[in-house]
């Protein structure tokens, strides 16, 4: 039978834990057995916004049947701190605390349950202190975190002066909770001479032990964390994991034992970050034509209590402020705002979508005012219609004329604007509203150092292959793109290649899997070890296939065996040249390693390359709106997304489809609900509504855009995590024009984030007003 000797690359494929997850075998942290002696941990918190801690008395605690210890701030040996980049997040808060939720004490116990109790009883004495929750009262008083940032170009007032018509206003976007299926979870397991070996649930290994080890005051070679896969993260466990690996390790050094920290639900909601919420106020002139002449925007991000992503996260939604319009004139400015509440932190986007969101509503709203369709007021602002280059210099190439064109053409967009203009004036109570909405995202980090990643890459004796890389894998699919990469460079199929669990002795100081790079980066590394491999391997295969010396160029490796260019059935086994190099003393592992080229950025003059390339897209979307209830229909959505040459089209294809859900669930159904003096009433599915199956596109047409190889990105293919979760902007842009058709032409419409039912009822009455 002959062998199949095609690439697993560019083809279908499937997860590398597909069949794992469908029988529900995939090991996740918490699903690892129970070792002997080991504990579980369980948070004292905070019920104030903001306090003075005055007293604890942990005694009753102490006393319960299975308690072995309750930690406190004093009990931590080295940083009693977790943030990430300032020193301005205690792990145990010890003197003052300043959100709902903030941990302050570690009860650890026999059970879950043993531990969970005995933290009710753990006292803690406050002295309550007036909260800061109220955004605008903050920017009144100056209160930052950071900021401002800024980016200009061109002369803005003049623009606005000149311009045919200026639109003034406020854009608010909405947090949003990561709600991934698995909670926070680590395991730490002490060893001998104040070693630790950590397994978490964490998008950044590193980090984690950077953070461990300061918090125990050892060097960082002494603790192994390692990351075996996650339920699922979108960014909450970037920097947020700190915690329960913090917590884990305090409590294995404290009692010699193994320690386990699980939050359940409701703990895992109140202890961690949510996307921040945003407010802009922006000025916006355009020409008779509708062309965007001068954008002047006012950012303030909601931080939180503490520093965490934020600056690197405003930094983003500057970026992202024109979204996929060339704006000739801009003035861009941006503070990252201090509140007595959580402090907020990574989610997929990153800053983007809170940029993007004011460009859109700006482009919406003329559209409304001038009673033109909006679709082609988007198309003729696009980059590569009316100039090419961002705000910072940065050429963006034309790709997205070409998606609105295609895009356009395969969704029938000017006939079902027709239908659904025809439908709107016989239907009284029922409207559909058609909107178009495209993405320009840089792919990148925006703190330049992390643009690096490594690969160690194992060859056994009888031909089987170990990868190691710095990604981790939250469900994405990265550990199977890895694999197919892996297997590409060595000629065998996918299945030869294991993929271990992400781990800081195999690859240390990686990058954390963020910023839609993981497949760009760690790609990189894999296959610069796998090319190394492959030189050391073909002296020996030209031995065995009998080439004269010198021609071990004529070596390929395919279908899982070597052979000779041009003479397929001249050929030895993989398993067998890997033997032979073993028995002539040449190493089978080899080291990768990949810095994104070309990547600065400076702000203090607003100059620089901060993404590598952009990645595209487009959707245009059809809802239906009742105008008794404010509930609506999304009937159908066509996206045209640009991935490059897909490294796998199929897990591409469901990033797309979960990342533009994902979004329409922040700016649709996901209201997180705050009473009264900061507390959180949206603790879980019951109250806090992602989005589910009836909520799902009624048609839902998925392309990825062709002949788009990417230059000088992992065999021409494109970053696809985040960028799709900004095309659920069309969903708004729908909303907006459906309620606009219960009110006269001309009248702009008013819709709050997120648009729930009741804000869109809301909405339709004021346009009937």
């Amino acid at each position: 039978m002959k062998k199949d000797r095609a690439t697993p690359l560019h083809r279908p494929g499937l997860h590398d834990s597909a069949e794992l997850h469908v029988r529900g075998t995939a090991t996740y942290v918490d699903d690892q057995p129970l070792l002997p002696g080991e504990l579980h941990g369980y948070p004292v918190v905070s019920p104030h916004a903001h306090a003075r801690i005055t007293g604890t008395d942990a005694g009753a605690a102490r006393a319960l049947p299975g308690v072995h210890a309750v930690l406190f701030g004093a009990d931590v040996p080295g940083l009693n701190q977790a943030g990430p980049i300032a020193h301005d997040e205690p792990l145990l808060a010890d003197e003052e605390v300043h959100y709902v939720g903030q941990m302050v004490a570690l009860v650890l116990a026999e059970s879950f349950e043993q531990a969970r109790v005995a933290a009710a009883q753990v006292r803690i004495d406050y002295e309550v202190l007036e909260p800061s929750l109220d955004l605008v009262a903050a920017i009144e008083k100056d209160d930052f975190l950071g900021g401002p940032l800024k980016l200009e170009r061109g002369d803005v007032d003049a623009a606005l002066a000149g311009a045919a018509e200026v639109l003034e206003g406020v854009v608010e976007s909405p947090g949003q909770e990561h709600l991934y299926l698995e909670t926070h979870a680590a395991r730490c397991v002490p060893g001998e001479g104040q070693t630790y070996f950590v397994s978490a649930s964490t998008q950044h290994p590193s980090e984690c032990q950077a953070k461990a080890a300061e918090i125990l005051g050892v060097p960082r070679s002494q603790i192994v964390v390692e990351s075996p896969r996650m339920g699922g993260a979108f960014g909450g466990k970037e920097s947020q994991g700190n915690y329960p690996v913090g917590l884990a390790v305090l409590g294995a050094h404290a009692t010699g034992r193994p320690v386990r920290i699980r939050f359940d639900r409701e703990t895992d909601i109140r202890v961690t970050g949510k996307r921040h919420p945003w407010r802009s106020e922006y000025r916006a002139g355009f020409d008779a034509e509708g062309r965007i002449q001068a954008l002047e925007v006012k950012s303030y991000a909601v931080a939180g209590f503490s520093l965490d992503l934020s600056i690197a996260i405003l930094q983003r939604c500057l970026f992202h402020l024109d979204n996929a319009y060339f704006v000739p004139n801009a003035r861009y400015q941006g503070w990252a705002v201090r509140l007595d509440t959580v402090s907020n932190t990574a989610f997929r986007g990153f800053g983007g979508p809170q940029g993007m969101v004011v460009i859109e509503e700006i482009l919406s709203r003329l559209a409304e005012r001038r009673g033109v369709d909006a679709a082609g007021l988007r198309a003729a602002n696009l980059y590569g219609v009316t100039g090419g280059t961002t705000v910072w210099g940065q050429e963006v190439d034309d790709r997205l004329p070409r998606i609105w064109r295609e895009l356009s053409a395969s969704a029938g967009y000017e006939e079902r604007r027709e239908r659904v203009e025809a439908f709107n004036q016989k239907s009284r109570w029922l409207k559909r509203g058609l909107a178009f909405s495209p993405v320009r995202f840089g792919i990148s980090f925006t703190t330049s150092f992390l643009n690096q990643a490594g690969a160690l890459v194992l060859i056994y004796a009888d031909g089987s292959v170990q990868l190691n890389h710095g990604g981790t894998e939250m469900g994405q699919g990265l550990h199977a793109k890895m694999r197919a990469i892996c297997a590409h460079e060595l000629g065998l199929p996918a299945e030869a290649v294991r993929v271990m669990p992400t781990a800081t002795d195999k690859v240390p100081n990686t990058s954390p899997t963020a910023a839609s790079s993981g497949s760009d980066m760690n790609g990189q590394a894999v296959r610069e070890a796998c090319e190394r491999l492959r030189s050391r391997l073909r002296p020996v295969a030209a031995g065995l296939l009998g080439l004269p010396a010198g021609q071990e160029g004529e070596v390929r490796f395919a279908g899982g065996d070597a052979l000779v260019a041009g003479e397929p059935d001249r050929k030895v086994s993989f398993a067998e040249v890997a033997q032979a190099a073993y028995l002539q003393r040449v190493s089978l592992s080899a080291t990768g390693y990949y810095a994104t080229p070309d990547i600065a950025f400076d702000w203090s003059t607003g100059t620089g390359r901060p993404a590598h390339y952009f990645a595209f897209g487009g959707a245009i979307t059809e809802v239906e709106v009742s105008g008794l209830t404010g509930e609506y229909r999304v009937k159908r959505v066509d996206i045209l997304h640009d991935t490059g040459n897909s490294l796998i089209p199929t897990l591409d294809l469901g990033q797309i489809e979960g990342g533009f859900v994902q979004g329409m669930g922040w700016l649709t159904t996901e209201e997180l609900y705050w009473e009264e003096g900061g507390r959180l009433a949206t603790l879980g599915p019951s109250t806090y509504k992602i989005p589910a199956a009836g909520d799902m596109p009624e048609h839902f047409e998925v392309k990825l855009l062709e002949r788009a190889s990417q230059p000088d990105v992992i065999h021409g293919s494109k970053a696809v995590g985040e960028p799709p979760l900004m095309l659920a902007l069309s969903v708004v842009g729908a909303l907006r024009a459906a309620v606009q058709a219960f009110g006269p032409a001309g009248r702009e419409v008013e819709l709050a984030l997120p648009a729930t039912a009741e804000a869109v009822l809301r909405s339709v009455e004021r346009q009937r007003a």
